[in-house]
Formats: C-alpha cells, sequence, structure tokens
C-alpha cells in the first residue's frame, strides 16, 4: 500500500502527468480523487490542444497522444493495453494499436557512455568499428551496426541513458494510482493493483537484455530442426544488462513487395514460412514472438525468413493450449453453452456473469460466420468482433491469450499482404491436430507426474506404521475424537429445548392431522362431534403455545 505522501514526493512528475491529461480533455478523471491527492488539482492547466467534442472516437485519440507525450513508460503501458480488450472500449484499443515507439536518437557521447560503462572498455577499444548514427532508435535502446575484431558483421542493442530512474518513478505513480483505483466500484469489477503489478514485472523484464538474449537462444533451439526461420546469434560475451549483441541479419523487409519481386522471391511460400512459424510457436512450443511486425522480420536467400527483437514474447502452457482447442471445437459445433460453460471453466467469465446475454452476442457471432468457408474467415475481424463482446461482459481471459489474438491477426495480415489467396486456417489445421493427439495421449510428462506422486505415496506409507499405532493409542484412552467445548452445559440445555420443541411440534401435527381425518365421520349431533371439536380447541392451543415458547427464546 501507498501512503498519502507519496504523491509528495513525486510532486513534479505526478503533476506533469496531470497536466498533459487535462491538456487532452481528461480533467474529469481527477474528480473521484481522495483529499491525499489535492495536490494534483493545482497542476498546471495547459491550454487544450483544440475543444473536444465529446465523442469516444476523439477521446481514444487524445488517449494516445497524452501516453505519446509521456514518455517511455507510458507509450509502453498503451501498447499492453493494446492488448486488453476486456480492459478498454474497442475505439481506445483501435487507437492503442497505432502507438509508435520512435522517438529521436540519444548523443553518440551518451551512447557511448552507457556502452563503457557496461563493458568496462571504451567501444573503439573493442569493436574494428562501430556507427555513430543508430540503425534504428526507440524509447528504451537504439541499435548502432557495429564490426568485432574477427571481422564479423553484428548489431548493438544500448539502452538510453538514465532510463531506469524514469521508469522507476513512473512505475511507482502507476502502482499508487491503482491502489486508489481499486478502491473505487471499478475495484469490484478490474484488478487494477495486479494489472499495475503485471505491468511493471513485464517492462523491468524488457529493461534487461540478457533476458532477450535468453529468448533468443530458446527460439533458436526450438527451430534448430527448421530451416525456414533463422535465429541470430548471440554474443555473449559482449552481453550485458544493458547492452545486447546481435548477429547482424543481411534481408529484405518482409512487407516490402516490390523488393521481394525483384529479387524473384516466391511470396506464397514466404507467407507459408510466416505462419508456419507463428502456429508452431504457439500449438508446439508454448512459446511465441509476440511483436511480429514487419520490421523484425526480413527475408533472406531462399525464402528463409530472419526474425529479430526478442524483447516482447508470450506464454502458454498446456492448459491454455488445451482451452483454446475445447473453445474451438465448441465454435466449429455452434455450441453456444459449451463456449460459456468454457469461459467460466477457464477463469475468463465469473459464475454470475449474465450467461444469457453472453450467449446471445456469442450466438450473433457463430451466425455470422456459419456456414462461411474457413478459408474466408479472417482473424483479424473474428478479434475485432470479439473485443466489444469481452468488454461489455468482464471478459478475464489470461493476457497471454489477448496477446496471442493480436498476433495471430498481425501474422495473418502480413501473410495476406504477401499472398491474397493466403489462408491462416488452412495452414493451422494440421498443427491442431497434432496438438491434440499429444494432449490427449500419454506424454512425458505423465510419467513424471505419477513418479512424484508415486515418491508422496511411499513417504505416506513408509510413515504409516508409527502414525497408526499413535492413532490407535489414542483411541484407546478415548482422546481421539476428543472435544472440548465452551459452556457445554448451556449449549446442551439449549439442544434439549429445541428437542422438546420439535417433538411437539410433530405431536401438535400429527393431532391436526388425524383429526382433519375424522371430520367426515362426525354428523350433526354425532357422538365425535364433540370430541372432535375439542381435540381442534387443544391442538390450538398447544399450537399458541409453542409459538410463543420459540418466539420467547429468539430473543
Amino acid at each position: 500500500m501507498f501512503s498519502s505522501l507519496r504523491p509528495i514526493r513525486h510532486l513534479r512528475r505526478y503533476r506533469e502527468i496531470a497536466g498533459v491529461f487535462f491538456r487532452h480533455g481528461f480533467g474529469f478523471a481527477f474528480d473521484h480523487l481522495g483529499p491525499e491527492w489535492r495536490p494534483l488539482r493545482r497542476a498546471p492547466r495547459l491550454p487544450p490542444l483544440k475543444a473536444l467534442p465529446p465523442l469516444p472516437e476523439d477521446l481514444a485519440t487524445h488517449f494516445r497522444l497524452a501516453l505519446e507525450e509521456l514518455g517511455p513508460t507510458f507509450v509502453k503501458l498503451g501498447q499492453i493495453l493494446s492488448t486488453r480488450p476486456d480492459l478498454l472500449p474497442p475505439s481506445y484499443i483501435a487507437e492503442l494499436s497505432k502507438l509508435q515507439d520512435s522517438v529521436p536518437p540519444a548523443p553518440w557521447e551518451a551512447i557511448r557512455a552507457v556502452l563503457t560503462q557496461e563493458l568496462g572498455r571504451e567501444p573503439e577499444a573493442l569493436f574494428a568499428a562501430i556507427d555513430p548514427q543508430p540503425m534504428a532508435a526507440a524509447s528504451l535502446a537504439q541499435v548502432h551496426a557495429t564490426t568485432l575484431p574477427d571481422g564479423e558483421e553484428v548489431v548493438v542493442k544500448v539502452q538510453r541513458p538514465n532510463i531506469i530512474p524514469t521508469i522507476s518513478i513512473d512505475l511507482e505513480i502507476l502502482s499508487a494510482l491503482a491502489v486508489r483505483a481499486q478502491a473505487t466500484p471499478l475495484g469490484q469489477v478490474y484488478d487494477f493493483v495486479g494489472i499495475a503489478d503485471d505491468f511493471a514485472f513485464t517492462l523491468r523484464n524488457e529493461l534487461d537484455y540478457r533476458r532477450e538474449g535468453r529468448n533468443a537462444d530458446r527460439f533458436q533451439a526450438n527451430f534448430a530442426r527448421e530451416s525456414h526461420l533463422y535465429v541470430p546469434r548471440v554474443y555473449w560475451e559482449y552481453t550485458t544488462q544493458r547492452v545486447l549483441v546481435l548477429e547482424r541479419i543481411h534481408g529484405i523487409k518482409i512487407d516490402d513487395i516490390p523488393a521481394l519481386d525483384a529479387a524473384g522471391y516466391d511470396r506464397h511460400r514466404v507467407a507459408l514460412h510466416s505462419a508456419r512459424i507463428i502456429i508452431k510457436e504457439v500449438l508446439e512450443d508454448g512459446f511465441f514472438h509476440a511483436d511480429p511486425h514487419p520490421g523484425n522480420f526480413a527475408v533472406m536467400p531462399g525464402e528463409v525468413i530472419g526474425a529479430m527483437d526478442f524483447g516482447m514474447v508470450g506464454y502458454l502452457r498446456d492448459r491454455d493450449r488445451l482451452d483454446l482447442i475445447r473453445l474451438y471445437i465448441a465454435s466449429v459445433g455452434l455450441d453456444t453453452d459449451g463456449i460459456v460453460e468454457q469461459l467460466i471453466r477457464m477463469g475468463a467469465a465469473n459464475v454470475e456473469v449474465d450467461r444469457k446475454g453472453l450467449s446471445q452476442d456469442i450466438d450473433r457471432l457463430l451466425t455470422k460466420y456459419y456456414s462461411l468457408p474457413l478459408k474466408d474467415i479472417r482473424a483479424r475481424e473474428v478479434v475485432e468482433e470479439i473485443m466489444p463482446i469481452a468488454y461489455r461482459h468482464h471478459l478475464r481471459l489470461p493476457s497471454n491469450l489477448w496477446l496471442l489474438g493480436k498476433t495471430l491477426a498481425m501474422m495473418e495480415g502480413l501473410g495476406l499482404q504477401l499472398d491474397p489467396d493466403f489462408d491462416m486456417f488452412a495452414v493451422s489445421e494440421p498443427f491442431v491436430r497434432r496438438l491434440a493427439w499429444r494432449l490427449a495421449l500419454p506424454r512425458r510428462a505423465w510419467g513424471q507426474e505419477l513418479l512424484r506422486q508415486g515418491a508422496d505415496w511411499g513417504e505416506l506409507i513408509s510413515r504409516l506404521p508409527r502414525t497408526g499405532n499413535r492413532l490407535l493409542e489414542q483411541a484407546e484412552r478415548g482422546e481421539l475424537f476428543q472435544i472440548r467445548l465452551q459452556d457445554a452445559d448451556s449449549i446442551m440445555s439449549r439442544l434439549d429445548r429445541l428437542a422438546t420443541r420439535l417433538a411437539l411440534s410433530v405431536l401438535v401435527a400429527a393431532l391436526i392431522v388425524s383429526l382433519a381425518l375424522l371430520i367426515p365421520l362426525t354428523t350433526a349431533g354425532g357422538p365425535l362431534q364433540l370430541p372432535v371439536a375439542t381435540g381442534f380447541i387443544v391442538a390450538t392451543g398447544l399450537g399458541v403455545w409453542l409459538l410463543i415458547s420459540i418466539l420467547r427464546g429468539t430473543h
């Protein structure tokens, strides 16, 4: 938890953030803050960019512009939020997908100082050559072309100077705001603290380039037997937390269609290779490249695809992939109720979800694609159709599954650019079938689980004789199920009264039923008329007395 003194500690940055959002028309968001946040209300009210009409699309655009203006932490936050349609309306998701992580490069002298500090020597003493002009510059790092002493061409990714202190302050502020938001009614719907913690964990991991290097090595191992993907080598002797050195890949940018045609590449094969890469990553490896924009892929001779930038990756457990297959099977079978049940089983939908409304929305979506050939279904369109349903019903799919949906949509768009007849479902079908069999049949993991459980059973059996003797001794002494209750006499007295009332209630009910059965036998002046009437009077008196005693006992 963050105390009310935290905002004062970073008051200048808080006011800067507040001023930017005021300027872009989000002043209303600060009306619900508590008294400890009053200094924010005195944030400088910068003149608005223009008069904002109250349209969600305009606010969504200005939300993106505000994040870009606030710097790298908020740009990364926007990129993460663009994969979470369960948190924001579709118009915001569409705008955040446009976020550009491109900024002017840092001065060479500042980058040179980082290299010297991280590698222990000046770059001129370590490399045969290094170009001071970066090949690319982003909010967190920039990349320089370099040559090793043996003539090998590499690229050096260097973290921007003083970026970590700035990001640390921003993450602290976001965490404090998340704690505040959690106390609002919306906090009962969204886990703001959990979202802030996940974002902080992801961003801090992205700032450690050793982790990115390990990701590259893992992709290289996963595709060791595949010839259509090339993963560059990591030069670990030059790699640190803030510096990453990778083999340089030469090729044509994957979406540069004229250059690919001029080089004589088969675009259909390139599209197939790109699709098979992501499908293998998702369905076989459970570890996928989560930032597949065209700038991260180059086409090399033989239609081999070279991959770059391994900072953002996604993970899928076997359980996640099995859940996806179950959803796929239910969707193909147009089983709306099955889809809703599977979403609840996955924890994506709460058991208290509006099942009728969710079923209707899903049914409309399935009806739209009913009898449509798979080759005519577009993953991007499906994802865009799901987004408003997820937002409306607060579906909480794991962030990796939303990231996967965005990744598949990007890869499909790239495939269609390369080949207008590209069919993602046809390419994925054999992988889906193979994964279904692999998850259904016994696997080595099952054997490991049996061995682990066998060890647990072995330990239990070895302890059973000693524990059993102790339990038998306690049973002989009458201590096995010994229960001690405070105020036992009072409790027993209450139980006794309760049993008496219950018995009387049964007797009164039986008497009334018996008398009711005798009513048809009574005639005017007959011998049974007086006993039956007397019986009803007695039963009524007992019932009234029992009711009074019960009411007294409750006070």
